[in-house]
């Protein structure tokens, strides 16, 4: 695992030889990604910087690394889990090799595939790599965009790297904060790939490659999602199987290096399933990793301990405090390049940094819950459609009058809470149904939380439809519109937006700070292809999440394990900010800050802060996303657009 970046003239003429500064400069602040080495090589037109975590070829798998012939030159970050049998079709057809490295791999791929290589690698990666004869720079992001991948283009020169603020070292681009971006990133709690926060900045979408090549830059796609074949009636037993060896070919992929790995283990059927197939390929006991919390309805730890004990691991545990975590979080948000408001990346920082103290790679269960039905959410939108067709007198006499009556509580589940969301999204269109759930503002709450000045630089933009659009775009994304159910895109748009923006930056950032690399069994591309072409029955059965997933290994797994509820990897958001965190949000939230940054109201700030702090409303998600925003301002002292 690495970290890239990159300048390169459109014009093709020679660039000022400070361009090496400045690319040395990027890849300084991200040493963090690549703690073992570095480099920077200027040719002409283009100027490619590297940090290197070694993990496979320790010896002469250095970077920017040239082919044989010296006309190709890469910068890489990530891993290419089928390289030995690429290289040995390669060498079949002719490629000599230098080094024991994917790296290499992916030049002599690209000499005889072109960009067709990029259908043959089942990894996680970006990369640069120019080719000196035809003055051709081209670029490449994995399927799931599990690696980080920043552009803009000024100046005359397309600018790379793999964390956005990196963007912030190279003396006078531009890197305005857009209006439109804040208000996305209110609704998300991120802001949704191509976008970013900079107006001026774009993140290149998985899957997809980019070019510069006779002073235009291109981009395209080079592989989809599938869609599901709801025709498919094949046995349970039969595709169990299948499944099984797909996940074992995954995990032993996986568990290709020359450093010490181990497992993040959340006692969770995902993370259980990885650490069962790591220790039935491994001739050693594996090393397993866990958080635990002394809050005890955010506590699994019991649970990793089950799963520790089954397969005889090495397993660590760390037990947290509330004050640990709460007072660790301020930092941990500021250091992230993005603003981003998964609570969850507290735990998953601190996991990330006791799992380093014995390992240098880590396999995890990211991806399992997007693609097998293992949020909640999918037996909401499910319900939703048959919530919808009773009787609006039941619906709104009945119904709704009730659910206001429910229980509110501070703990993991709160249940008034939770049937708000689920019929304020079943109101919604299907197209906007997902996102309602996880929505933190609705367009209504930032009509009155955002400044009229504000606002009035992106007039309009508070409409669902433009507000939402990146989501009705993946929503309506397989043509034509009838190719798949409502509930089958539901599928693609949390692959699409929730999993890309959330989970794998969360993972990938909190790991990459403590210089960890995290590998997803779950995402190998041949396991996530046989995922989505399921009919969705066999990932959602009735209400039953992940049905053939957990009936392919209940073999494997403890009974304890293999029946019990989902849980995510969460913190006491809403207890802390009544308690030990509400003096970092008085301070980040108080009228003289938010009057001085012109972006939020403050009375209605206020109002909305007393109203949690006194109990009569539930609002950690949307206080949760304001503070995230705050830390990352301070962090980046960059005035508003």
């Amino acid at each position: 695992m690495c970290g890239i970046a990159g300048i390169c003239q459109l014009d093709a003429s020679p660039l000022d030889p400070q361009a090496q500064y400045w690319v040395k400069a990027m890849t300084d602040y991200i040493a963090h990604r690549g703690p073992d080495g570095e480099g920077q090589w200027l040719n002409g037109p283009v100027c490619l910087g590297h940090r290197r975590l070694s993990i496979i070829d320790l010896g002469t798998g250095g970077q920017p690394m040239h082919s044989v012939d010296g006309r190709y030159t890469i910068v890489f970050n990530g891993e290419i889990y089928n390289f030995v049998e690429l290289k040995q079709e390669l060498a079949a057809n002719g490629a000599r090799f230098c080094t024991s490295s994917d790296t290499e791999v992916i030049l002599e791929g690209y000499r005889q595939w072109g960009v067709d290589c990029l259908s043959r690698f089942n990894g996680m990666f970006a990369f640069a790599l120019w080719d000196a004869h035809e003055q051709r720079l081209f670029c490449a992001r994995d399927p799931f965009g599990k690696k980080p991948f920043f552009y803009t283009v000024q100046q005359g020169r397309l600018h790379f790297v793999s964390e956005l603020t990196a963007l912030e070292k190279i003396p006078g681009l531009s890197l305005t904060m857009q209006p439109e971006a804040v208000m996305r990133y209110l609704a998300y709690e991120y802001v949704p790939t191509p976008q970013t926060v900079y107006g001026e900045v774009e993140s290149l979408p998985p899957a997809h490659w980019l070019m510069v090549e006779g002073g235009v830059v291109r981009t395209g796609r080079y592989w989809d999602m599938p869609m599901p074949d709801e025709s498919d009636r094949r046995n349970p037993d039969q595709l169990g199987e299948e499944l099984r060896f797909l996940m074992a070919r995954a995990v032993r992929r996986r568990m290709v290096s020359d450093v010490p790995l181990g497992v993040f283990l959340s006692g969770g059927i995902d993370s259980s399933i990885v650490a069962g197939l790591m220790a039935q390929q491994s001739p050693t006991p594996i090393k397993t990793f866990s958080i635990g919390f002394t809050e005890a309805s955010y506590d699994e730890s019991r649970y990793a301990r089950i799963v520790a004990e089954a397969f005889g691991t090495d397993h660590h545990e760390r037990v947290l405090s509330a004050e640990e975590c709460a007072d660790n979080l301020p930092g941990i948000v500021s250091r992230m390049d993005v603003p981003m408001a998964d609570a969850s990346v507290a735990p998953t920082w601190l996991l990330s940094g006791v799992t380093r103290e014995k390992v240098t790679v880590a396999l995890g269960g990211d991806g399992a819950d997007e693609l097998w039905a293992g949020y909640e959410h999918y037996i909401g939108f499910k319900v939703a459609e048959w919530y919808n067709a009773l009787p609006a007198l039941v619906r709104h006499k009945m119904v709704e009058p009730l659910a206001r009556r429910l229980p509110s509580s501070a703990g993991y589940i709160n249940p008034r809470l939770a049937v708000a969301t689920f019929l304020r999204a079943a109101q919604a269109p299907a197209w906007q149904r997902v996102q309602t759930m996880l929505t933190a503002f609705t367009p209504d709450m930032q009509a009155e939380i955002l400044t009229g000045a504000f606002k009035a630089q992106a007039p309009g933009f508070l409409s669902p439809e433009r507000l939402f659009a990146p989501t009705r775009e993946q929503f309506e994304h397989w043509q034509p519109y009838n190719a798949a159910t409502p509930l089958a895109r539901a599928f693609y748009v949390y692959a699409h937006q929730f999993m890309l923006d959330d989970i794998l930056v969360k993972v990938d950032r909190c790991s990459m700070l403590h210089s960890l690399e995290v590998r997803a069994p779950f995402l190998d591309k041949d396991v996530a292809e046989f995922a989505a072409r399921l009919p969705v029955d066999r990932k959602l059965h009735g209400f039953k999440r992940k049905w053939l997933l957990k009936r392919a290994f209940a073999g494997l797994l403890p009974k304890e394990i293999l029946h019990r509820n989902k849980r995510g990897f969460q913190i006491p958001v809403a207890e802390w900010l009544r308690g030990r965190m509400r003096p970092l949000m008085e301070d980040l939230l108080s009228p003289d800050s938010l009057k001085a940054q012109g972006i939020f109201n403050p009375a209605t700030v206020r109002a909305l802060m007393d109203e949690h702090i006194s109990g009569r409303a539930d609002l950690r998600k949307p206080l949760w996303t304001l503070l995230v925003f705050q830390l990352w301002w301070q962090a980046r002292q960059r005035p508003a657009a």
